[in-house]
């Protein structure tokens, strides 16, 4: 679902890469990690790690269960695909059979360089996840755990703050959001944001209609195609057992 997708000062800061805010982008660097796979759980029965540790039902490991959602979270705010890859792809807990972290360098589209790193063995986090978008003019940086504030650094400015639910905010920061600035609103309604806009599009081609642009601004089935190609791309660079680390091209190209 990449409901990451659906926060306003996400799509704030999606609008301002967008509008040319940052100027012309350099590097974007995104994290996910977590810390509760940071021991052997699945051995113990928990049904969370047991499926998400099992190659035959997950697939991969950390790659999978979060890297997917960093990618798409930089891809979502930048509007660039990535085109080459190198990864550095293992398994830190003994006799795990899936990846539980990851380390990657990434070349985009139009000369955009990234970082990407995922982990569920760094002790102590809970759901980090971290995005900063650099251009010739400024960055942005915003935290899920904190998503109802967004950080813009100009290049001959002051430090800027910006809120969910400030007047200034871009039409599509505003469009998703419900509450006032100062009232949290967060992982529940970011769903809801997605949901509605898939809805939304559906009844209008039901009815025969255009459904609103502003509608279709949600995750779709290219979406998971192409995180499902990066997730294959930075394992085949990577190794599944840790010993690759090679560039290896990451372009997606749609079935015909």
């Amino acid at each position: 679902t990449h409901n990451y997708s659906g926060y306003p000062l996400v799509k704030q800061a999606r609008a301002m890469v967008a509008s040319g805010a940052l100027g012309t982008l350099r590097k974007v660097v995104v994290e996910y990690t977590q810390g509760w796979l940071g021991t052997a759980l699945e051995t113990s029965g928990q049904k969370q790690a047991d499926w998400r540790t099992d190659p035959a039902r997950a697939g991969a490991g950390a790659l999978g269960d979060i890297g997917s959602h960093a990618e798409q979270l930089a891809r979502y705010v930048t509007g660039r695909r990535i085109t080459r890859l190198m990864a550095d792809v293992g398994t830190v807990i003994p006799g795990r059979r899936v990846d539980d972290d990851a380390n990657l360098l990434l070349r985009y589209e139009h000369g955009l360089r990234g970082i990407l790193h995922c982990s569920q063995v760094a002790t102590g986090e809970e759901n980090r996840i971290n995005l900063r978008v650099y251009g010739s003019q400024g960055s942005l940086e915003w935290a899920q755990e904190e998503p109802n504030r967004l950080l813009l650094r100009p290049l001959d400015g002051p430090l800027q703050l910006l809120t969910r639910g400030s007047g200034y905010l871009s039409p599509e920061a505003q469009r998703a959001t419900r509450l006032p600035s100062g009232h949290p609103e967060a992982f529940f309604e970011a769903f809801a944001n997605v949901y509605g806009n898939a809805l939304r599009t559906i009844a209008a081609r039901v009815a025969g209609e255009t459904p609103d642009p502003a509608d279709l601004d949600f995750p779709t089935v290219q979406d998971g195609a192409i995180g499902v190609h990066f997730i294959e791309t930075a394992l085949r660079s990577g190794g599944e057992a840790g010993s690759g680390g090679h560039w290896v091209d990451a372009a997606y190209t749609p079935p015909a």
